[in-house]
């Protein structure tokens, strides 16, 4: 029996464990990423394990997220990544240089190798052909420091794509189609690889695509072969001799395979207010728009920008319309500079951003009150565009500038004939703002600065024998971290410093939370479906760490958040049965009884509901080294006691 492609990559880089689904492993790290909204917190933990060097091949911090200084603080934060990545052995992309994924695909990622990054959308490498994954900071910052990353192994899931696609349709409505039949829950616990006839016809960026938006499926990873087309990205990119072929072999075995025609696909719009909510543009309509933002990691590419300044070139922006336009690497930006694309991109009243993330973590050009924007981005969930009321529609750069100039939500599949979109022959490449680490003899002269607005991050004690607390939230389904813990340019510049920050966890959806938490002195959180979907970002849960939260009980927990609430110390807990659901309300006094001998013993655990004399069963999935990672308190404490 032959080997997927993920398999082949796992099999090299296999520490501990059987590569069998649903069991337990571990794997060797050769790259980690961090940005600079994830990376201060990642980097504080990275010293607290007290490591001299990375052990990693290489590892890159980048400024992409908080670029915006309004304030000391963003700007005490660059210096503190900054400095950390000096002294320990870490590249560090200036801001300016671009967004992190876009950058990495240019520059370092490479086939066959693995990468975890503190952005969920780290995967966005799989397009080359790396086993890419998104993860907690403190998973990252434990990676750096030489030991292996464990995940529970997926299942592996074959989409196959046939034919080609018609003119105007592109990468970006392949996985909007994908996410109609998946849904945003429908990858948890898988990998997604992508096979067929059809991807002879992508570019990188295509794939990059991809898989960049594969996390919004709550999938472990998406990813690609390493082919010809492949070698060609990196030979442009000058990185040629990082390639290697990678294919999966014609007799391995999916556990699912999924056909997708793509000559049968027209231009998609996820709709608001979740990336699963997907039609047709025609379905859609004529909807006025107010608003239209192209970039963002999902759609920055320069051969994206190529398409958008075509569109606009001699056209001129609507009068009704805002348009905002972010390239997405300094790279990206100086050949637009060069070629004379950015000028029609200037002349047709595009407003053009830093190469940075900007409004699709709501850091700025929030649209205005009610206001619909169509958004090149990778997720529209309420509020995170910093306009709480506003309607945010995902579409491709070839529906966000045909509609810009329209007025209206517009099918480009109108323009008529198309030219042919193809990467260069030769990228500019200049890395002037990338900072090579200090030589190791030389580190220990390295400072680290610190600034005030940066402090300790909370450390949870170990499990204790039982779990008595009211409950201090129930949500819904499909809870993500940006109800948890928002983005946007409001809260960004506070994510080093939890106790500020705590204040707007769960602001969203229960703007009492915060304070009624710290009053209960500890709670718990009840949650539906996927709980925790979205972003990597470990702030959804040291906050409510720091807040009193010790378990939260959900129907289903989303892969990256589970894990961060392991390695903050928070027990996550499924119900038995979902219905029980139901027979927990907000403010009911809750107890785990002798929660700690269940966990460690592997005994059956019942939930006791004061309140209303019920008995509830429930599990704890945990194994392992999860179990005694709980049983710690959390990954440093596990880590100090010398544990593996």
């Amino acid at each position: 029996m032959g080997y997927t492609i993920a398999e082949k990559i796992i099999k090299e880089h296999i520490v501990s464990g059987k590569m069998m689904r649903g069991s337990q492993i571990s794997i060797k790290i050769d790259q980690t990423l961090t940005q600079d909204a994830t990376g201060t917190m990642a980097y504080l933990q990275l010293e607290a394990l007290g490591i001299d060097q990375v052990k990693t091949e290489k590892s890159v911090a980048y400024i992409d997220h908080n670029t915006l200084q309004s304030g000391f603080m963003n700007a005490d934060d660059h210096k503190y990544i900054g400095s950390v990545a000096k002294k320990h052995g870490i590249y560090f992309s200036r801001p300016g240089n671009g967004i992190c994924h876009q950058v990495h695909l240019e520059r370092f990622a490479c086939p066959s190798k693995t990468l975890i990054g503190s952005d969920s959308h780290t995967p966005t490498a799989g397009g080359i052909g790396m086993l890419a994954c998104g993860a907690g900071g403190f998973d990252v910052a434990v990676a750096m420091a030489g030991y292996p990353y464990h995940i529970t192994m997926p299942k592996i899931v074959k989409i196959n794509l046939t034919g080609s696609l018609n003119l105007w349709v592109s990468a970006k409505d392949i996985i909007l189609k994908v996410l109609q039949i998946l849904t945003v829950k429908g990858g948890v616990g898988k990998i997604i690889e992508y096979g067929g006839n059809g991807i002879l016809s992508l570019s990188v960026p295509d794939r990059a695509t991809i898989t960049n938006m594969g996390a919004e499926l709550g999938a472990t990873t998406s990813i690609f072969p390493s082919d010809e087309i492949t070698r060609k990205f990196l030979k442009a990119q000058g990185r040629e001799s990082d390639w290697t072929a990678l294919f999966a072999d014609e007799d391995a075995v999916y556990d699912e395979i999924i056909n997708i025609d793509l000559d049968s696909l027209t231009p998609m719009i996820a709709c608001p207010h979740s990336p699963d909510n997907v039609k047709s543009v025609d379905e859609v309509g004529n909807l006025k728009i107010d608003q239209v933002c192209i970039g963002s990691c999902t759609n920055s590419s320069i051969t994206d920008m190529m398409k958008v300044a075509y569109i606009l070139k001699g056209k001129k922006v609507h009068p009704n319309v805002s348009l905002s336009i972010a390239p997405g690497s300094k790279q990206v930006l100086t050949m637009l500079a060069k070629n004379g694309l950015l000028a029609d991109i200037i002349d047709a009243g595009a407003r053009v951003l830093e190469s940075a993330c900007g409004p699709c973590i709501g850091m700025g050009q929030s649209p205005n009150s009610g206001g619909i924007s169509l958004r090149t981005f990778n997720r529209n969930f309420i509020g995170r565009s910093g306009t709480k009321d506003a309607k945010i529609y995902l579409v491709s750069p070839e529906v966000a500038a045909y509609s810009a100039i329209e007025g209206i939500l517009s099918n480009p599949t109108n323009l008529g004939e198309m030219p042919k979109f193809e990467i260069p022959d030769m990228f500019v490449v200049n890395d002037n703002m990338i900072e090579p680490p200090a030589e190791p003899e030389e580190s220990s002269n390295v400072k680290i600065i610190k600034g005030p607005n940066i402090k300790p991050f909370p450390v949870a004690n170990e499990l204790p024998k039982n779990i008595e607390a009211q409950v201090i939230l129930k949500v819904g389904d499909n809870i993500t971290t940006d109800h948890i813990m928002p983005a946007g340019s409001k809260i960004l510049p506070y994510r080093s410093n939890i106790p500020y920050l705590s204040q707007f966890c769960f602001e969203v959806i229960d703007p009492a939370f915060a304070g009624r938490a710290k009053a209960a002195g500890k709670g718990i959180i009840i949650g539906g479906v996927n709980y925790g979907q979205g972003s990597s970002r470990e702030h959804a849960a040291l906050v409510p760490l720091y807040l009193g939260i010790k378990a939260v009980i959900a129907k289903s927990f989303a892969r990256i958040h589970e894990a961060n609430l392991i390695n903050t110390g928070i027990l996550p807990i499924t119900f038995s049965n979902p219905n029980d659901y139901d027979d927990i309300d907000q403010g009911d006094e809750l107890e785990l009884f002798d929660i700690r001998n269940c966990i460690e013993n592997d005994l059956p655990i019942v939930l006791i509901n004061r309140t209303k004399n019920i008995k509830i069963p429930v599990n704890c999935n945990i194994k392992g080294r999860n179990k005694n990672i709980i049983l710690a308190g959390g990954l440093l404490n596990h880590l100090k006691k010398g544990l593996k």
